[in-house]
């Protein structure tokens, strides 16, 4: 026999603002709302099938990670026009990955950090996730979500003026 889910709609209605928090953190506010909605789209395409109502928030929360890491992939794939595309070097360079993310000092910081602190530290402080689901979504265990975190948060000090 299946297992009860609630009505989805039930679920947007609690989560809504927590997926549409991190993938604006996750995507930067150009592709958040795009984000967010693919999120939406796999989940309601996904729940009839699940087999446990266990940390719905989490599951959610997971898949608009993976879909705001598609997004990434996009862009490091897509073409950026230039004006003079023969100054360009022989080894072409991917779009910085701070495009998105709004001005300021913290902002730069942020950027700078390794995607895997950055992505523990959005989920952390944005998401406002535990550990254990941080491991979750990132696929590592909670003791390296705690480190992830740990190490960012000791460069951000440092390296914030």
């Amino acid at each position: 026999m299946g297992v009860k889910l609630p009505a989805f709609q039930t679920l947007v209605d609690a989560h809504w603002r927590d997926v549409a928090r991190l993938a604006h953190a996750l995507a930067g506010p150009v592709d958040g709302d795009d984000v967010a909605q693919q999120a939406w789209t796999q989940a309601l395409a996904a729940y009839p099938s699940l087999r446990s109502a266990q940390n719905l928030r989490g599951w959610l929360l997971t898949i608009t990670h993976r879909c705001a890491m598609d997004v990434h992939r996009g862009r490091a794939r897509r073409a950026v026009p230039h004006d003079d595309p023969a100054s360009l070097s022989t080894h072409p360079q991917a779009a910085p990955a701070d495009a998105d993310l709004p001005d300021g000092p913290l902002w730069a910081v942020v950027a700078a950090l390794p995607p895997r602190q950055r992505e523990a530290v959005v989920l952390k402080y944005v998401a406002d996730l535990d550990h254990p689901t941080i491991a979750g979504v990132l696929g590592t265990s909670p003791a390296m979500s705690r480190r992830l975190v740990s190490d960012a948060l000791a460069t951000l000090r440092k390296d914030v003026p």
